[in-house]
C-alpha cells in the first residue's frame, strides 16, 4: 500500500491539537482549509514589522509592502498559468469574483433574451448572481443536467447551445460531490459552436486539488478563493483575459482604482487595478502569496497523488459500512478528495455530531448546493473532504466514527 502518512502534517499547528479529547481528524477542507505555519508567520511578520497602506506611500515600509503585495499577483499568475499579472484581479472571495463578472461584463454586454448556461452542480455563488442579473435585465438561465451516473450530460449541453448563448459558467470540481467536470471539453464545444461565447470556470476546488493552466484551458474567466488553498479568508482571485478586463467598466468606485477625480468626472486606472476600489486586504494577499509558495514548493502533482491514494483507501474502507450511500462518481480517477454520503436511519446532522465526539470534523447539509440536492432527491449529505495534511489515521477515525453511527442508529 502507498504510504498514506502526510509528510506535511506537522506544518499545521492546529493539527497537533485535540477535539473532544481526541486527535483532530480535520475532514472539512472543502469548506475551508487549515493554515500552515508559513502562512501564519508571513501574515504575522507583516503586522509586526512591515505594515502600512500600499501604493502611494513614499516611505520605505510602504514601498516594500507595495512591492511584496504586487509580487503576489505574479505568484497567482504562475500558479494558474496566466500570461501576465495584469490578468489577476484581487477580490474578497470566489463569490465576489463571479458577481464582478455578472455586474461588470455581463450587465454591460447582455440584453433581454440572451442566454446564460450553468450546471446542475453549481454552488449558489454561481447561481444567484445570474438570477439577480436575470431580474435586472431579463437574461435567460439554462441548466445542464447530470446523468444517472451523476456526471454532466454533455449531449444535453450541446442541445442547450443557441445563437442567444452568451456565457457558460461551470464548476471545475463540484464542492458537494468531488466530481471533476470536463471543463476543457466544454470550452472546446463552446468555441466550435460560437467563438464569441464567454466561459467562466469556478475553480474554487479545482486550483486546490490539481494543477491548473488557464491559458491551455482557454477560460475567459477563472475564479478561486484563498481560504481553500491553505491561505487566509477575505482574499480571492478573478482571472480574466486582458482584453475582456480592459473592456469592462469598474464594479465599485472609490480610492486606488482612479487616475483622476473631479466633480466634472473621473478617469479610471487600467485593469486589473480599476476593479480594486479602496484599501485592499493587504495582509491577506501576503498570506495568499505564502500559501502559493507553500503548495508550489511541495508540487501540485505530489499533493494530488497523496490525496488520490487517501481517497482510494477511504473508498475501500467505507464499503464496510452498512446503509452507506455515496453520491457522485465511483471512479476515483474522475473524482477529487470529496466524499458526500448519507446513511440509513441517521440524518446528516446526527452523523456530524457523532463524528464530532470522535474528534472527526466533517460538514453536514446542502453545501450551498440546494438545486443539486433537490435533483438528487435529498435534503443534504454529510461531506468529508481531504487536504494535503490528512493521513491514514484520519480515515480510520472517520470510518470508526461511522461504525459508531451505525451502532447508534442502525
Amino acid at each position: 500500500m502507498t504510504n498514506l502518512q502526510s509528510p506535511w502534517r506537522s506544518d499545521f499547528p492546529i493539527l497537533q491539537t485535540q477535539m473532544n479529547g481526541k486527535p483532530l481528524a480535520f475532514l472539512d477542507s472543502g469548506a475551508s482549509a487549515q493554515k500552515p505555519q508559513a502562512v501564519i508567520d508571513a501574515m504575522t511578520q507583516v503586522m509586526e514589522q512591515n505594515y502600512s497602506n500600499i501604493h502611494r506611500g513614499l516611505y520605505a515600509v510602504s514601498q516594500k509592502l507595495t512591492e511584496d503585495f504586487e509580487n503576489v499577483r505574479s505568484k497567482v499568475a504562475g500558479l494558474i498559468g496566466a500570461p501576465s499579472d495584469k490578468n489577476i484581479v484581487f477580490t474578497r472571495n470566489s463569490t465576489e469574483g463571479i458577481n464582478l463578472v455578472a455586474q461588470s461584463w455581463a450587465r454591460n454586454n447582455l440584453q433581454k433574451g440572451d442566454e446564460i448556461i450553468i450546471t446542475e452542480m453549481e454552488h449558489h455563488a454561481n447561481i444567484v448572481p445570474w438570477q439577480i442579473l436575470a431580474e435586472q435585465i431579463g437574461v435567460v438561465i439554462k441548466v445542464i443536467p447530470f446523468t444517472h451516473e451523476v456526471t454532466l450530460d454533455l449531449e444535453a449541453f450541446k442541445d442547450l447551445l443557441s445563437d442567444k448563448t452568451k456565457l457558460v459558467g461551470v464548476v471545475e470540481i463540484s464542492n458537494a460531490l468531488g466530481t471533476i467536470n470536463p471543463v476543457e471539453d466544454i470550452i472546446k464545444t463552446c468555441r466550435a459552436f460560437n467563438p464569441e461565447i464567454k466561459v467562466l470556470i469556478d475553480g474554487s476546488q479545482g486550483v486546490v486539488h490539481r494543477k491548473v493552466n488557464v491559458t491551455k484551458m482557454d477560460a475567459d474567466f477563472y475564479i478561486f478563493t484563498g481560504h481553500k488553498l491553505y491561505g487566509p479568508s477575505g482574499i480571492g482571485v478573478l482571472y480574466g483575459k486582458y482584453d475582456l478586463l480592459e473592456s469592462m467598466p469598474p464594479y465599485q468606485g472609490g480610492g486606488d482604482m482612479i487616475e483622476r477625480v473631479s466633480f466634472n468626472g473621473t478617469t479610471y486606472r487600467e485593469a486589473p487595478y480599476k476593479f480594486e476600489a479602496g484599501t485592499p486586504a493587504i495582509v491577506e494577499v501576503i498570506g495568499l502569496g505564502a500559501a502559493i509558495d507553500y503548495v508550489q514548493n511541495i508540487g501540485m502533482d505530489k499533493i494530488a497523488a497523496h490525496e488520490a491514494a487517501l481517497l482510494n483507501y477511504a473508498m475501500q474502507e467505507l464499503q464496510q459500512i452498512e446503509g452507506f450511500t455515496l453520491y457522485g462518481v465511483l471512479d476515483t480517477s474522475k473524482k477529487a478528495g470529496i466524499i458526500s454520503f448519507t446513511m440509513d436511519e441517521a440524518h446528516s446532522s446526527d452523523i456530524g455530531m457523532v463524528l464530532n465526539q470522535c474528534g472527526v470534523a466533517v460538514r453536514s447539509g446542502h453545501h450551498c448546493c440546494m438545486p443539486l440536492m433537490s435533483a438528487l432527491g435529498i435534503d443534504g449529505t454529510t461531506r468529508a473532504s481531504l487536504g494535503l495534511y490528512n493521513n491514514k489515521d484520519d480515515i480510520d477515525a472517520f470510518v470508526a466514527g461511522l461504525k459508531k453511527v451505525q451502532d447508534l442508529f442502525g
